[in-house]
Protein backbone atom coordinates (compact mmCIF):
# COMPACT_ATOMS: atom_id res chain seq x y z
CA UNK A 1 0.00 0.00 0.00
CA UNK A 2 0.81 3.27 -0.29
CA UNK A 3 -0.12 6.78 -0.70
CA UNK A 4 1.01 8.83 -4.41
CA UNK A 5 0.30 12.84 -3.86
CA UNK A 6 -0.25 15.38 -6.73
CA UNK A 7 2.07 17.50 -4.10
CA UNK A 8 1.71 21.00 -6.39
CA UNK A 9 -1.35 23.34 -4.08
CA UNK A 10 -1.95 20.21 -2.39
CA UNK A 11 -2.98 21.87 1.02
CA UNK A 12 -3.18 18.71 2.89
CA UNK A 13 0.33 17.10 2.67
CA UNK A 14 0.83 17.37 6.82
CA UNK A 15 -2.38 15.60 7.32
CA UNK A 16 -1.56 12.92 4.85
CA UNK A 17 2.12 12.01 6.99
CA UNK A 18 0.22 11.80 9.91
CA UNK A 19 -2.43 9.69 8.93
CA UNK A 20 0.76 7.85 6.82
CA UNK A 21 2.96 7.39 9.65
CA UNK A 22 0.12 6.13 11.85
CA UNK A 23 -0.72 3.55 9.82
CA UNK A 24 2.87 2.69 8.53
CA UNK A 25 2.26 3.56 5.08
CA UNK A 26 5.02 4.66 2.58
CA UNK A 27 4.04 8.22 0.65
CA UNK A 28 5.70 9.24 -2.48
CA UNK A 29 5.22 13.59 -3.40
CA UNK A 30 5.22 14.31 -6.97
CA UNK A 31 5.54 17.53 -8.02
CA UNK A 32 7.83 19.35 -10.77
CA UNK A 33 9.72 21.36 -8.64
CA UNK A 34 12.08 20.98 -5.01
CA UNK A 35 10.18 21.47 -1.75
CA UNK A 36 10.41 20.46 1.47
CA UNK A 37 9.28 17.27 2.63
CA UNK A 38 9.67 15.25 6.26
CA UNK A 39 12.85 13.31 6.30
CA UNK A 40 11.24 9.83 7.35
CA UNK A 41 11.41 6.52 5.88
CA UNK A 42 7.95 6.27 4.57
CA UNK A 43 8.02 9.31 2.69
CA UNK A 44 9.80 10.17 -0.30
CA UNK A 45 9.74 12.72 -3.62
CA UNK A 46 9.69 12.38 -7.20
CA UNK A 47 10.80 15.56 -8.86
CA UNK A 48 8.98 15.31 -12.67
CA UNK A 49 10.24 18.07 -15.56
CA UNK A 50 7.97 20.70 -16.24
CA UNK A 51 6.35 19.08 -18.90
CA UNK A 52 2.22 19.71 -19.25
CA UNK A 53 0.79 16.94 -16.89
CA UNK A 54 4.65 15.17 -16.23
CA UNK A 55 3.32 15.27 -12.73
CA UNK A 56 -0.22 13.44 -13.73
CA UNK A 57 1.56 11.00 -15.85
CA UNK A 58 4.15 9.78 -13.69
CA UNK A 59 1.04 9.40 -10.90
CA UNK A 60 -1.01 7.69 -13.28
CA UNK A 61 1.73 5.27 -14.36
CA UNK A 62 2.64 4.47 -10.83
CA UNK A 63 -1.30 4.10 -9.57
CA UNK A 64 -2.73 0.64 -8.98
CA UNK A 65 -5.25 -1.05 -6.41
CA UNK A 66 -2.97 -1.13 -3.82
CA UNK A 67 -2.27 3.23 -4.08
CA UNK A 68 -4.52 5.68 -3.04
CA UNK A 69 -4.14 8.89 -5.29
CA UNK A 70 -5.04 12.60 -3.20
CA UNK A 71 -5.47 14.78 -6.43
CA UNK A 72 -8.05 17.75 -7.07
CA UNK A 73 -7.59 17.29 -10.97
CA UNK A 74 -10.25 15.56 -11.97
CA UNK A 75 -8.73 14.38 -15.65
CA UNK A 76 -6.08 12.61 -13.13
CA UNK A 77 -8.85 10.82 -10.55
CA UNK A 78 -10.36 9.56 -13.82
CA UNK A 79 -6.81 8.17 -14.94
CA UNK A 80 -5.89 6.61 -11.42
CA UNK A 81 -9.56 5.10 -11.26
CA UNK A 82 -8.93 3.29 -14.77
CA UNK A 83 -5.56 1.98 -12.98
CA UNK A 84 -7.95 0.42 -10.07
CA UNK A 85 -6.53 2.83 -7.40
CA UNK A 86 -8.49 5.04 -4.38
CA UNK A 87 -9.37 8.09 -5.15
CA UNK A 88 -9.65 10.91 -2.64
CA UNK A 89 -9.63 14.92 -3.46
CA UNK A 90 -8.16 17.55 -0.80
CA UNK A 91 -11.24 18.15 0.83
CA UNK A 92 -12.28 14.03 1.56
CA UNK A 93 -14.39 13.92 -1.28
CA UNK A 94 -13.45 10.43 -3.13
CA UNK A 95 -13.82 10.24 -6.77
CA UNK A 96 -15.54 6.67 -8.00
CA UNK A 97 -15.77 5.02 -11.28
CA UNK A 98 -20.09 6.26 -10.69
CA UNK A 99 -19.21 10.02 -9.99
CA UNK A 100 -16.24 10.83 -12.00
CA UNK A 101 -18.59 10.92 -15.53
CA UNK A 102 -20.27 13.86 -14.03
CA UNK A 103 -17.08 15.46 -12.41
CA UNK A 104 -15.51 15.67 -15.99
CA UNK A 105 -18.85 16.74 -17.71
CA UNK A 106 -18.90 19.77 -15.31
CA UNK A 107 -15.71 20.77 -15.52
CA UNK A 108 -16.03 20.64 -19.17
CA UNK A 109 -19.31 22.96 -18.96
CA UNK A 110 -17.55 25.42 -16.52
CA UNK A 111 -14.48 25.38 -19.08
CA UNK A 112 -16.92 26.37 -22.07
CA UNK A 113 -18.17 28.60 -19.76
CA UNK A 114 -14.51 30.66 -18.81
CA UNK A 115 -13.99 29.81 -22.34
CA UNK A 116 -17.05 32.17 -23.47
CA UNK A 117 -15.51 34.84 -21.41
CA UNK A 118 -18.56 33.65 -18.35
CA UNK A 119 -17.43 34.93 -14.85
CA UNK A 120 -17.49 32.32 -12.52
CA UNK A 121 -16.62 31.75 -9.34
CA UNK A 122 -13.70 29.10 -8.43
CA UNK A 123 -14.15 26.57 -6.31
CA UNK A 124 -15.06 27.47 -2.32
CA UNK A 125 -12.02 28.10 0.22
CA UNK A 126 -10.35 25.50 1.67
CA UNK A 127 -11.84 25.04 5.47
CA UNK A 128 -11.21 23.49 8.89
CA UNK A 129 -14.48 21.02 7.97
CA UNK A 130 -12.35 20.07 4.30
CA UNK A 131 -9.46 19.20 6.59
CA UNK A 132 -11.47 17.40 9.20
CA UNK A 133 -13.33 15.59 6.39
CA UNK A 134 -10.09 14.54 4.49
CA UNK A 135 -8.59 13.37 7.65
CA UNK A 136 -11.53 11.03 7.83
CA UNK A 137 -12.01 9.73 4.19
CA UNK A 138 -7.65 9.04 4.37
CA UNK A 139 -8.07 6.87 7.37
CA UNK A 140 -11.41 5.23 6.15
CA UNK A 141 -9.53 4.73 2.98
CA UNK A 142 -6.47 2.79 4.65
CA UNK A 143 -8.75 0.58 7.29
CA UNK A 144 -10.42 -0.37 3.62
CA UNK A 145 -7.33 -1.42 1.99
CA UNK A 146 -5.47 -3.30 4.81
CA UNK A 147 -8.60 -5.41 4.87
CA UNK A 148 -8.20 -6.72 0.91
Amino acid sequence: MRILVDADACPVKDEIYQVAWRHGVAVTIVANSHFRVPIHPLVSRVVVDDGFDAADDWIAAAADATAIVITADILLADRALKAGATVLSPTGKAFTTASIGGAIATRAIMADLRAGGDIIGGPAPFAKTDRSRFLSALDTALVRLKRR
